[in-house]
This record gives C-alpha cells, structure tokens and sequence, in this order.
C-alpha cells in the first residue's frame, strides 16, 4: 500500500538504536527486508498486522513508530531575536516563565559543532516578535524539561552534557551570548540562567553591580561556577617576546577584539586605561570577535598576534598564554526560577564528581567554591 502522505515514522531511528539491521528486523516481525526499507523510505504503508508486529519487534507502542504529522501540536512562542519578516525558520523551543520562547536557528546560531536540530519550524509575521511554531514531534514533556542558559564559558557545554547524562530527561540548551548579551536575555525572558564574568573596578565587584543595574528590582541569585584566568592569548612559543598588553603597542602587535559587553572586551579596555595606552594606539582593537575560539583561531590562523580568552582556552589551541586577571564565572537566575525542578537538577550536578572532572581536566578553573551563592539581589 502506498504511504499515506501525512503519515510519519522513526523506525530507522529505534531500529539502528537497539542495532538492528533491516534484515534482522525483517526477520523478527516475520515481513521482508523490502518491507522495511519501504516503510523506513516512506514509500510503503503498513497494514494493521505487520504494525503491530514491528511494535512488538521494536519493543515499543505503535504510536512511538507512527504518528499523522497533522496531529502535531502547534504552539505560539515570541521570538528570542529579530528576524526577517515572512522567513520559514527552523527553531528551538523552550517554555521561560510561563511563556514559550523560539530560538532562531540561524547561521553560526545553528551549529555547535554539528548542526543542531530543530524543535520545529515556523513563519515570522509582520508587525509581532510572534511565531507560531509547528513542532517536529509531540514529545512537549522534553520542552518542558529545558533549561535554557546564556552565556559565553565554554565549559557550560560540559556541565550541560554531564548534566544530561545523569539526567536523560532534562535537556539544557546553551545560547551563546556575551556576559552584558546574556544578562539583558535573562532580563526579557529568554533565558533562565544568565552566565557571566564582569568586573567592576569602582566596587571591586564581579557581577552584582551589573546585575543590580539591569534587572532594577527583580530578585535574582548568583551562583558562582568557578573562578578562570584571562589574559593574552599568544602564537606557540611567543616569538614576539610578548609580557604585557604594552608590549603589544611597542612590538607593533596586531590583535583581535571582542564586542562591547563582553567581559573579555572589558579587561582588555581596564588594562589599556590602567597602563595609559589609548585604544587607537592598539592595532587591531577595532577588530571584532564574537566568541573565545573565534579570538583563538585567529591567532592560530596568524589573522592576529594576540587576543583576549582564557588559559583553558589557549591550551585547547596549543597557544601561549600570558595571565592578566583572575574573574569569577557567576551564574545568575531569577528566584522564581529557582524552585522549578528542571533547574533545580541542573544546580544539583555541580556538586557531582563527574563535573568537576570535566573542569579539572580543562585547566585554568578554579571550582573552590563551585555551586556557593554568593550574592542575592
């Protein structure tokens, strides 16, 4: 029987999970191997009997194989960024205080490494930051069960990771963003955790004054992840002789910069105004990165001589590093958030050995006091 044009099915999927070939499947459910490579293509409908047969085979309900792709739910969820009007997007889903918020999965927004996959896909509408939004599958429990940070660490992707392993229900989706980017996220409900590594030389301060001015008012907690170096990344064995950031102007060194918010961008403008080097006096200032491995694969590249990151970022290169300063990585989170259970097995991991593995591992951390709450605001 022909497919019928709305019916769907992950049968390849479960079978290559539980490592079955077509013929070994073939020959549990008592069908052909053509069966199954045209059920699998789409281009055959199975009949009640093979169905339940295939159910049985896979160790699983009917409804996990097939399913009408019109039942598929459709949700209205605002939209985390801009986008061009009348634009069919592939997104990312997560419910953020009580509302249902879209991530466009555009350019460098699409991949990790490899390409993420969509939660569902939907058009922008003129005039509205709305989508309405027609999800891939049914499975709203795993949407339900996101936690969505922002921020720029790297290590973030580790614990999110090492957090899924202990938890498979619990997914964390990790939006990059820089710590100002990240924080005015958390501000508009599009995250539930802010990370970020600000600091303030009037107050001596990392993080809360910055946290006090954005959310004015709102009450938030910031837990700390782990204290990093940052300084000048550097080409293998520093053949510029390179010691400090006044080295960079005297040796004609060109760098590459990050975006204003960035903590990184900051440093580097604290230490210029603390040595008295105007910023034009740097080559390369107005050269602007967005992320850590985009500043260290252009010193890789010899695109630039230097950048800002941090040491676990330079040995993951192989790249020189020169310490400028010690910053806190503090996570910051709404309190009424704090109470929801998918956040509340997110924080729970940072206690586990299995994540501080991963840290210790990376070098240039400090996890002291991973997990303490060291302001309320």
């Amino acid at each position: 029987m022909k497919q019928d044009s709305d019916l769907r099915n992950n049968l390849k999927s479960i079978r290559t999970r539980l490592g079955m070939s077509q013929q070994d499947l073939a020959n549990i459910a008592n069908v052909t191997r053509q069966t199954i490579s045209g059920v699998e293509s789409g281009l055959y409908a199975p009949s009640v009997a093979i169905t339940l047969r295939l159910a049985k085979a896979l160790g699983c309900q009917v409804e996990d194989l097939f399913w009408l792709e019109r039942d598929l739910p459709e949700i209205e969820a605002v939209l985390a960024k801009p986008v061009p009007n009348g634009q069919q997007l592939r997104v990312s889903v997560a419910r953020v205080g009580g509302q249902w918020i879209a991530y466009p999965l555009i350019g460098k927004d699409a991949f990790r490494q490899d390409m993420i996959p969509a939660d569902g896909e939907g058009e922008t509408c003129t005039g509205t930051n709305k989508i309405r939004v027609r999800l891939l599958d049914d499975n709203l429990d795993t949407l339900h069960n996101t936690v969505v940070i922002a921020g720029c660490a790297p290590v973030i992707s580790l614990w999110a990771r090492a957090t899924e392993r202990w938890h498979p229900q619990l997914r964390v989706q990790y939006n990059f963003a820089n710590s100002m980017a990240a924080l005015h996220s958390l501000c508009r409900g599009e995250a539930h955790i802010a990370g970020m590594h600000l600091y303030d030389p009037e107050t001596g301060e990392y993080n809360t004054p910055f946290v006090r001015d954005v959310l004015a008012g709102r009450e938030a907690v910031l837990i700390t992840l782990g204290v990093w170096e940052e300084g000048l990344l550097l080409k293998s064995g520093n053949p510029m002789g390179i010691r400090t950031v006044s080295d960079l102007v005297a040796g004609g060194a060109t760098i590459v910069n990050r975006e204003i918010g960035s903590g990184s961008r900051m440093l580097l403008e604290q230490t210029l105004q603390k040595e008295q080097i105007p910023f034009d006096a740097v080559q390369g200032f107005d050269n602007i990165l967005k992320t850590h491995q985009d500043v260290a694969q252009a010193v890789v590249r010899g695109v630039a001589d230097a950048g800002i990151s941090t040491a676990s970022v330079a040995t993951a290169f192989g790249l020189g590093f020169i310490p400028l300063h010690q910053s806190r990585y503090d996570l910051v989170i709404l309190k009424e958030y704090l109470e929801e259970a998918p956040v509340q097995q997110l924080f729970s991991t940072l206690g586990h050995r299995m994540v501080h593995s991963q840290f210790e591992i990376l070098g240039g951390y400090d996890i002291s006091k991973i997990g303490e709450v060291v302001a309320t605001v």
